[in-house]
């Protein structure tokens, strides 16, 4: 997790100074994406139950949360019009991204699975007909 962290305000520190000198959203989507991904991920990790760095992660996503208060203010009022909707937008779509990701990677686990079912089926069935197959055709040969 505290990899996360690092990148995160990494992130927001090059975020922040992009703003703050003129440029737009789109000019820094790279390290945004960077940014809302480990946001997340982050978040994730605040909220599972069990985890022995739950506090730090917990307080960590309260930092990130001021830090975005001030991108929305920024947005806001410093911004283009319509700045701020277009980040809310833009963290959306990252989160279907990310979640169609999750989905195709937990789909390629359960194809390979099924895949490498098949194989110990097909070994399995070898080893147990080719002994059987062996014995008939000793005995023909008696």
């Amino acid at each position: 997790m505290l990899a996360e962290i690092a990148i995160a305000n990494a992130a927001f520190g090059v975020i922040k100074q992009a703003l703050t000198n003129g440029k737009e959203l789109y000019d820094i989507a790279d390290t945004a994406s960077t940014y809302f991904d480990n946001k997340a991920a982050i978040s994730r990790k605040a909220s599972k139950s069990g985890n022995s760095n739950e506090l730090a992660a917990f307080m960590e996503l309260q930092k990130l949360q001021k830090e975005e208060e001030w991108l929305k203010e920024h947005m806001i009022y410093a911004g283009d019009p319509g700045m701020w909707d277009a980040w809310l937008q833009f963290q959306s779509q990252r989160k279907r991204q990310r979640e169609a990701a999750i989905r195709e990677s937990k789909r390629a686990k359960a194809q390979r699975l099924a895949e490498l079912m098949i194989w110990f089926k097909v070994i399995g069935g070898t080893v147990v007909i080719l002994p059987i197959i062996i014995f008939f055709f000793l005995q023909l040969l008696d």
